[in-house]
């Protein structure tokens, strides 16, 4: 369901956002807007708030493949209380983190599909957070001869992708990734990627500092 009140959930962010910003003696500025939900969401008619930070400390928050970032959203979605399928009516976003986030995983769903139709056998993902997997699934939706499922349960939980109509066959384990595995730019080294190869605006500002 949608946020009842965006307008009380956008101050709540914003006096959240300040403590860390003031605590953490970080140099940030945020603007939380409210937008249209994607089109393939299931909240159909919803807003979504987001979160933009921005600043000199902005790098900070993608280091280590947006590691901080997710972080402050996740503390955002517990603040709000929401259930975890509305979790993607908050998002939070710096240096355009998400939209190079998505190619990258349209990437990795294009390989890792060419991998399982050459060798007839599933591929798996390292484990990750359901708002990837859902991404990943959407990105293999749109493939041919393929076919995705998650396996697993909480942060061990994973994506594969199988050969269409065969979800029978046995899933490989995935590889784990490890922390201090990210290169300089917070990407994964190559070792890190899963199976021994690549991983495969707003309409209302409501704050702004």
């Amino acid at each position: 369901m949608p946020i009842a009140n965006l307008q009380q959930a956008a101050q709540q962010i914003a006096t959240f956002l300040n403590a860390v910003v003031r605590l953490g003696g970080l140099r940030l500025k945020y603007r939380i807007s409210a937008g249209p939900v994607p089109a393939d969401s299931e909240h159909i008619g919803a807003e979504v708030l987001n979160v933009e930070l921005l600043g000199q400390d902005a790098p900070l928050l993608t280091q280590r493949g947006g590691e901080l970032l997710r972080s402050l959203e996740h503390i955002a979605i517990q603040i709000l209380r929401l259930d975890v399928r509305e979790h993607d009516l908050v998002s939070f976003d710096a240096l355009n983190f998400k939209a190079l986030r998505q190619q990258e995983i349209q990437r990795s769903a294009e390989l890792a599909a060419e991998r399982v139709r050459q060798t007839g056998t599933p591929y798996s993902f390292p484990p990750t957070n359901s708002r990837e997997r859902r991404l990943l699934h959407l990105a293999v939706k749109n493939i041919e001869d393929v076919e995705s499922a998650s396996i697993g349960e909480g942060q061990d939980r994973y994506l594969v992708v199988y050969p269409k109509g065969r979800t029978d066959l046995p899933a490989p384990t995935p590889v784990m990734p490890t922390r201090n595995s990210y290169d300089n730019r917070g990407n994964r080294s190559d070792r890190e990627r899963g199976n021994r190869g690549d991983r495969p605006r707003r309409d209302r500002d409501y704050n702004r500092r």
